[in-house]
C-alpha cells in the first residue's frame, strides 16, 4: 500500500473572503492600534511647528510600526503576507529617501515607492476579486493620469519619464485595489490623492496650499493602513472558512 501524497498547502488569501469573526476583528484592531497612535503623533508633530528632526524621526517609525501590526495580526505569514510586508518596507525606503533634498534623492524615493506599488499590484492580482471585471469607475484613474501628466509636464523637465512611469503604476495599483472593494479600494484611492498633492507641491508653479504637508501625510498614512487592514481582513476571513 503506497502512502498518499500530502495535500498541497494553499495560501488562504487565495480563497474568497468570508464574514470576519469578532475575535479576529478584535485582534486586528489591537494589532493596528500602535500604528494609528503613532500616525496621530506624527501628524501633531508635523503641524505643531516642532523641529524637522522630530518630524523625520516620527515619520521613519511609521512603516515599521505597520509591519509589526501585520506580523502581530498574522504571525504565520504566507507568501501573500510577505508581499504586503515587502510593499511596506519599500514604502519605508521611499519615506527615508524623500527626507533628502534634491532631484537625486527624489528619484531614489520615487523608485522605492514604484517598487512598493509593483509589490501591491502582484499582491492584488493574487487575491480572488482581482480576477473579476474592474468597476467602471476605475476608468477615472486613466483620466486622472492623462490630466495630471498634462498639467505637470511643463514643470517636470528631465523627470517627465520617471514621473510618468510612476503615475502609470500607481494608477494600475489603485484600479486593482478598486476591484477588491472595501478598505483596500479606499486605501488605493487615498494613495492617489496623497501622491497627487505631493506632486502638485513639487512641480506646479504657483501652487500654494497651507495644509499641503498635513494632507499628503494624513492621506498617505490612511492609505497604507487601510490597504494593510483590508488585505489582512480578507486573509483572516478566508482562514475561517
Amino acid at each position: 500500500m503506497t502512502p498518499s501524497a500530502p495535500a498541497p498547502v494553499r495560501d488562504e488569501a487565495l480563497l474568497p473572503p468570508a464574514p470576519l469573526a469578532r475575535a479576529d476583528r478584535r485582534r486586528l484592531l489591537v494589532a493596528f492600534a500602535p500604528y494609528v497612535l503613532l500616525s496621530l503623533v506624527h501628524l501633531v508633530v508635523l503641524v505643531g511647528g516642532v523641529d524637522g528632526a522630530a518630524v523625520t524621526a516620527t515619520k521613519l517609525l511609521l512603516m515599521p510600526a505597520l509591519v509589526v501590526a501585520v506580523l502581530v495580526a498574522r504571525p504565520r505569514a504566507s507568501a501573500t503576507t510577505w508581499l504586503l510586508i515587502t510593499a511596506l518596507i519599500l514604502s519605508w525606503g521611499g519615506d527615508a529617501l524623500l527626507t533628502g533634498s534634491g532631484d537625486g534623492w527624489f528619484v531614489a524615493g520615487l523608485l522605492s515607492f514604484l517598487a512598493a506599488h509593483v509589490a501591491y499590484v502582484v499582491l492584488f492580482v493574487r487575491l480572488p476579486a482581482a480576477g473579476r471585471r474592474l468597476p467602471w469607475w476605475a476608468l477615472a484613474y486613466v483620466a486622472w493620469f492623462a490630466a495630471f501628466l498634462a498639467l505637470l509636464a511643463p514643470g517636470l523637465g528631465g523627470l517627465l519619464v520617471p514621473v510618468a512611469v510612476y503615475g502609470a503604476v500607481l494608477g494600475t495599483m489603485a484600479a486593482l485595489a478598486g476591484g477588491l472593494g472595501g478598505a483596500v479600494a479606499f486605501g488605493g484611492a487615498l494613495f492617489v490623492v496623497s501622491d497627487s498633492v505631493l506632486a502638485l507641491g513639487r512641480f506646479l508653479p504657483g501652487y500654494e496650499f497651507a495644509a499641503h504637508d498635513l494632507v499628503v501625510m494624513s492621506t498617505y498614512l490612511a492609505a497604507q493602513g487601510l490597504i494593510a487592514f483590508g488585505v489582512l481582513t480578507r486573509r483572516v476571513s478566508a482562514q475561517g472558512r
